[in-house]
């Protein structure tokens, strides 16, 4: 295969993940990202592009010979950046338009869900003319709050006082015109990615978020603050009931539509006491952090492997991956969630670690470089990504880098892994 120009659309730590595994792929030539940060920097060539500016983005992709576009975030893909590149023979991992509403609008993907079947909590809508205070008395909680817009991974509040209920119902009814009130799920939480296309479709490792600002899932939600996988939560047989009852049946739906879904499916589960599956989410992009602590477990030529995907030719490879495990712990900024102090230089990013059987480094998120400084540029700043025979390895490790790191401010959890890592009762 003719080593290919790749073009990487983001500018995260899901983007530089990205980044690192396409560099050690043998069928990848360069590497361009738009934006980009101060990690896609190190491994290629950043463009100053905004995600937004969709004319952009096509008139780059064509001026650099690109041929393949992986899409990171979800509003262009949304705003049909996947369209407008297959219209002029460019390949682009990543749904059209129409795919890319599974996370564009959550009322459309649960629609969606109702029709095959696919098991997920009910959902009610509520607008100005509801009686707000009537369906949280009559519904007891936790609620779960969501507005249905492109929110980052953060437009939902998971609460059990009324009061934070009640104003992040009417601020997003004031805002959005309606707000939707899901099911609350019990169980625990796990991350499933499946690469698609109309041909067929391969899953990721499963993984596990740990969405909450704080030790022990405390505090507000963010857009994620470490991970780890695989997660065990997802035994063998609990994984052959999500192919059954959830992927199967949205892939039949995907593959024919008439423009089939190529990308990644990102599916949010909730794993009850008795092993059965629910739909949290889906989205339709590469999750973070999921993606830094899965694929350095794919073990083939990604660029391959995605450049299959946006053709439509998934099926004809067969993918495998490592035994090892894999653990990535956020550093975030100082007020992240609410706010994000940046602009502040960060020290010893530079760490890796290499021990033969075990590795670590720096995946590189709100970053950039400034007359030579690495400077803070976002909420999440970056993480370190630890991959070991063992999940406490691969933790010790991420733990190892992290804190070898010095941000003003900075803050991170302490407990990545804690769910696989603590004896169950």
């Amino acid at each position: 295969m003719a080593m290919m120009q790749v073009l990487i659309v983001g500018s995260g730590g899901r983007e530089h993940a990205l980044a690192i595994a396409l560099s050690l792929s043998p069928s990848v030539g360069s590497i361009h990202a738009a934006p980009g940060n101060a990690g896609t920097a190190m491994l290629g060539t950043n463009h100053q592009v905004d995600v937004s500016d969709i004319d952009g983005l096509v008139s780059l992709a064509q001026n650099i010979h690109a041929e393949l576009v992986i899409v990171g975030p979800e509003g262009p893909l949304v705003a049909g950046i996947s369209d407008r590149l297959r219209e002029i023979g460019i390949p682009s991992f990543g749904p059209g338009s129409e795919g890319a509403m599974l996370e564009g609008s959550k009322i459309h993907a649960k629609d969606i869900m109702k029709k095959l079947d696919i098991p997920t909590g009910d959902v009610t809508k509520l607008d100005r003319y509801s009686d707000i205070g009537l369906f949280l008395n009559s519904n007891p909680p936790p609620w779960v709050i969501k507005r249905d817009v492109l929110a980052a991974g953060k437009g939902v509040v998971v609460t059990s006082e009324i009061e934070v209920a009640s104003k992040f119902i009417y601020d997003s009814v004031e805002v959005d015109g309606f707000v939707i009130v899901e099911e609350f799920l019990q169980g625990e939480e796990a991350s499933l990615l499946v690469l698609m296309d109309e041909s067929g479709y391969v899953c990721l490792p499963p993984s596990q978020d740990h969405k909450r600002i704080l030790n022990g899932d405390k505090g507000p939600n963010t857009g994620g603050m470490g991970a780890y996988a695989p997660a065990p939560v997802v035994t063998p047989s609990v994984h052959m009931r999500v192919l059954d009852e959830i992927v199967e049946p949205m892939h039949h739906y995907l593959r024919n539509q008439q423009d089939p879904y190529r990308g990644v499916l990102y599916v949010g589960l909730m794993i009850d006491s008795n092993g059965a599956p629910s739909v949290v989410e889906y989205n339709v992009r590469f999750g973070d952090p999921e993606t830094q602590v899965t694929l350095p477990l794919v073990e083939d030529d990604l660029g391959e492997i995605l450049l299959a995907a946006a053709t439509g030719n998934l099926a004809s490879l067969s993918p495998s991956f490592s035994d090892s495990h894999s653990a990535t712990v956020v550093l975030a900024s100082q007020g992240y969630p609410e706010s994000s102090q940046t602009g502040r230089e960060i020290f010893g990013a530079d760490l890796e670690i290499d021990e033969g059987t075990s590795r670590g480094y720096v995946n590189f998120a709100g970053t950039s470089m400034e007359e030579g400084r690495l400077i803070s540029s976002g909420g999440r700043v970056l993480a370190a990504t630890g991959i070991a025979p063992n999940l406490a390895q691969a933790v010790d490790i991420a733990y190892q880098i992290i804190d070898s790191i010095s941000l003003e401010g900075s803050h991170f959890r302490t407990d990545i892994g804690y769910r696989a890592l603590s004896p169950k009762k």
